[in-house]
């Protein structure tokens, strides 16, 4: 499946961003904490469950949580993928703790659903648990891409059962596997798609995977970035998605690029980053 390697290689290849430094100054405050970051840490036995957080300097009970999820068709991929993203936020938004996170990868023996949502649970409840260790709050935002924009709303919507999440934000994510787009398409790549979630084929549970079926007005605020041209994630995807957080009155931002496909650079990946970064700072 071409998708699935290097999903968001053409989004991510923009240049001049760096990390911030491992050792942030603390000031004249000998109490204040310092930047730290661990890297892989296990959240559980398989080897794809590890993640890296980035605590910022300075932070308290108070700090919020962005976790990043990467994409890959729910098959492949690497929170490596989301380092552009993360060395942003290090730079811009440096009061906020980052976690990367990896996540176990479908195959035929191994279904996305719900062995995928599963392990973004135990992330969330892995950070409760060491929140006074890791000097957070329990307060989470998402930033996914693709697959990982899906398992962001979806977990968001439907699987947060402490109404821990802030904000949501999906760059070209699946949001409707009942979607015509999907379901009578005759583009091979489109179908493997919903091959993936063929361990059931009924609507019932097409629909239970789908953030678009399962939102509800008490959703997270949404922000959602898609491609007039995308091959993979037909435009009805965002479109409709919007407009059901319209009608459910949830708070929530659509942007369009009419000329992008599966990923975008240079001035449609700035506006991306602009509007998520206002955005974060509204709702994180």
């Amino acid at each position: 499946m071409k998708f699935i390697k290097n999903t968001f290689l053409l989004l991510f290849l923009t240049v001049g961003f760096v990390s911030c430094s491992d050792d942030d100054s603390n000031g004249l405050d000998p109490n204040a904490l310092e930047f730290r970051q661990e890297l892989n840490v296990s959240y559980g036995t398989d080897p794809d469950q590890v993640f890296d957080i980035y605590l910022p300097a300075n932070r308290t009970l108070d700090t919020k949580i962005m976790i990043l999820v990467h994409g890959g068709g729910w098959t492949s991929g690497d929170k490596s993928s989301m380092n552009i993203l993360k060395d942003l936020i290090l730079q811009e938004i440096p009061d906020v703790a980052i976690v990367n996170i990896n996540y176990r990868l479908a195959d035929q023996n191994n279904p996305p659903f719900p062995m995928q949502i599963d392990d973004i649970s135990a992330i969330v409840s892995y950070l409760k648990d060491q929140q006074s260790t890791y000097v957070i709050s329990d307060d989470i935002g998402f930033i996914g891409t693709s697959a990982g924009a899906h398992l962001s709303m979806l977990w968001s919507y439907a699987h947060d059962d402490n109404a821990a999440t802030n904000m949501v934000a999906s760059i070209v994510g699946p949001t409707n596997f009942t979607d015509p787009a999907y379901l009578n398409n005759t583009n091979p790549e489109l179908q493997e798609i919903i091959d993936i979630y063929g361990i059931d084929a009924s609507i019932e549970f097409l629909e239970l995977v789908s953030p678009y079926h399962q939102v509800t007005i008490d959703a997270p605020p949404t922000i959602l970035f898609y491609g007039g041209q995308d091959p993979l994630i037909p435009t009805s995807q965002g479109v409709d998605m919007q407009a059901r957080l319209e009608t459910l009155g949830v708070t929530h931002q659509f942007i369009l690029y009419p000329n992008a496909g599966h990923g975008w650079i240079g001035s449609e990946f700035i506006d991306t980053w602009t509007n998520l970064k206002a955005f974060i700072g509204s709702h994180l």
